[in-house]
């Protein structure tokens, strides 16, 4: 609750003096023009990742990758599953010993440890992936808002996801997106040299 309230009162105070400074600058200009002088900006991040190069390159196959894993996991607890019911199954139609049923049953829950061994393994490699993922995302982000406000026109810049309402022309994703698709390229291109 306090940060909300914390972000509110900056972005408040931020409005007023951008406010202040249209005033100041229509005053001084006799009232001829409307542009809006501010030191304020705003990235839509989700869009800046969503629409980026590297998440339609790397985003997207580690997205596939890990859809893949899960539902290989399923697929294969859903087989031991089944295993185990045929074997009650023939158990209870006395189709099998009850030494017979109680050492395919051992199998099948030794499988199914090794399974859920194996998956945990995988699943925190993927999540290791994915973290490693987001950080360099999030790295190349800021590194772009950084660049495009090398000039320091901007004394803040805050993120889309956390306003109601704004002037579009404080919007910068379009330059922070191009950005980050040009520090990935130069990644990549250092990539290839090493």
């Amino acid at each position: 609750m306090k940060k909300i309230f914390l972000v509110a009162l900056a972005v408040v105070a931020t409005m007023t003096s951008c406010k202040e400074a249209e005033q100041n600058k229509t005053e001084e200009q006799g009232a001829t023009a409307t542009e809006v002088v501010c030191d304020l900006a705003f990235v839509n991040a989700d869009r800046v990742f969503a629409e980026s190069d590297i998440f339609k390159s790397e985003g997207v196959a580690l997205k596939e990758k890990t859809e893949r894993a899960q539902q290989d996991w399923a697929r294969k607890e859903q087989g031991l599953q089944n295993e185990a019911m045929q074997l009650q199954e023939k158990y209870q139609k006395a189709l099998i010993t009850t030494r017979d049923a109680q050492t395919k049953q051992e199998d099948i829950e030794r499988r199914a440890q090794n399974l859920q061994t194996r998956v945990q393994r995988e699943a925190q490699t993927l999540e290791e992936e994915n973290i490693v993922f987001s950080n360099r995302m999030q790295d190349l982000l800021i590194r772009a808002v950084q660049e495009v406000n090398a000039d320091k026109k901007y004394k803040m810049v805050l993120n889309a996801s956390a306003l109601l309402d704004a002037d579009m022309a404080l919007d910068i994703t379009d330059a922070v997106l191009a950005k980050v698709n040009e520090l990935y390229a130069a990644e990549k291109k250092d990539e290839k040299k090493k």
